[in-house]
Parts: C-alpha cells; sequence; structure tokens
C-alpha cells in the first residue's frame, strides 16, 4: 500500500478494488478463526483478484479457515478450495469439489431452480 495512505481515514478514497485489498490486509493482521468474505471478487479486475486470491493462500492454514460466498467462479480459479456448497432459497442443495464451481459455470444453475 502506498504509504500516503497512512493519514487518512479507514478506506476514504479508496476505489473499490483498493477496499477489498485493504479487506484481505485486515484479515492476515487479525488472523481470526473463520473468515466470512462475501463477494469479496465483485467488481476487481484480473491482477486484483490474483492479489486477493494470494491473501487468502496466505491467510488458509489447519488452524484457521475461509468461507468465500461469491457468484463468480474466476477467484475460486485462483484457490484451492476443500468444498464448493450450492445455496438456494437458503438451503445447501448440493455440495462438491472445486470441479462443481466449473459444472455451474458451464452449465448455470437451471437444474437446481427446476428450469
Amino acid at each position: 500500500m502506498n504509504p500516503k495512505n497512512m493519514d487518512r481515514s479507514l478506506n476514504v478514497g479508496f476505489s473499490g478494488g483498493e477496499k477489498k485489498k485493504n479487506e484481505i490486509l485486515q484479515m492476515l493482521v487479525l488472523n481470526p478463526k473463520l473468515a466470512i468474505l462475501d463477494e469479496t471478487d465483485s467488481g476487481l479486475d484480473v491482477d486484483a483478484i490474483r492479489t486477493v486470491s494470494k491473501g487468502i493462500q496466505m491467510f488458509k492454514n489447519d488452524e484457521n479457515g475461509v468461507l468465500i460466498i461469491t457468484h463468480n467462479n474466476k477467484i475460486l480459479r485462483n484457490l484451492k478450495v476443500d468444498y464448493v456448497h450450492v445455496l438456494i432459497d437458503g438451503k445447501i442443495v448440493d455440495t462438491g469439489s472445486q470441479e462443481l464451481a466449473t459444472i455451474i459455470e458451464n452449465e448455470g444453475y437451471s437444474k437446481y431452480l427446476g428450469i
């Protein structure tokens, strides 16, 4: 991060991507047992997704966990995820490996929605 940012209030004047990167930095510093990242890849360009993914990989270990909520497979391509869960109307309707995210990316959610 730019050292000049140390003199301004948290997230003031940050772009969306800078805010997302700052969230990952906070996660790394605070080191919680569980981090829940909701749409952390939303609005990020390709380079920012790689940066955020690298931060998530740095954080994840045997002592903590990360729950990533996303509608997009882009960030998952850069991570080694343990499970993919499909949530429809507040219920988990399918669970699988990273391959499940690729199947959904190619085929959509229609089989879960009865379309």
